[in-house]
């Protein structure tokens, strides 16, 4: 796997990527992707790849169906490789931390857009149990929350030009005090939910193949 930053055209087309194959539960563009991933690496425990992969598209059922095969394994490679970056940023070079936030140009002016980012970042947090962290930081992920849930969205209509320039000015530092905080602190991961045994409802031979699907024989499967 390649490793650093992406460049330019590697961020440009997996925003081209994620708004092909995009739904209403998607995640948007790479801004978004950016805050969704430091999330899950400032996460209280590890959260499994498979989990936050499958977020990224919104569950298991709004999987693309993708072009190609080579197409699924550069989207993911690039996700990694992006992670990976993230995460070097946010351990070893936190002056150098930077969330991806986007640029919209409205009447001649360059404006930064916060919201797809902590948009992101909170559907991150979403991904783990985040009840145990201290009251005293509480307001970080508040700051982060304010941009990131549409509950707040009145909020933000009532600031002013100055608070609002405050309230972006506070997302960066707050990301870089839960991610040191819960690397210092991490938790044990909830045990998941054990599978129920499969159940079948019609006589199936020893060495037919399982009605789970898994392609094995039944009796090297779920007979037992």
């Amino acid at each position: 796997m390649n490793s650093g930053p992406l460049n330019e055209n590697e961020l440009q087309w997996l925003d081209d990527v994620l708004l092909k194959y995009g739904n209403d539960d998607s995640i948007l563009d790479v801004a978004e992707l950016d805050g969704l991933l430091t999330a899950v690496l400032s996460a209280p425990y590890e959260i499994e790849p498979t989990d936050w992969l499958l977020a990224i598209w919104g569950g298991a059922h709004r999987v693309p169906a993708w072009t190609s095969e080579k197409e699924m394994e550069r989207f993911m490679a690039l996700c990694f490789q992006h992670m990976a970056d993230i995460a070097e940023r946010l351990e070893n070079y936190p002056e150098q931390f930077e969330p991806l936030f986007g640029l919209r140009e409205f009447e001649g002016a360059e404006l930064t857009i916060v919201e797809e980012w902590c948009f992101g970042y909170m559907r991150g947090v979403a991904l783990a149990d985040w009840s145990s962290l201290p009251e005293a930081l509480q307001p970080e992920l508040d700051a982060i929350a304010l941009h990131g849930l549409e509950a707040n969205f009145d909020k933000i209509e009532t600031l002013t030009p100055q608070e609002l320039d405050r309230s972006i000015d506070k997302l960066a530092p707050a990301a870089l005090s839960l991610f040191a905080w819960w690397s210092a602190h991490q938790i044990t991961a909830p045990a998941k939910p054990v599978q129920q045994p499969l159940r079948v409802e019609k006589t199936v031979g020893r060495n037919d193949p399982c009605p789970c699907g898994s392609g094995k024989k039944f009796k090297q499967c779920c007979l037992h």
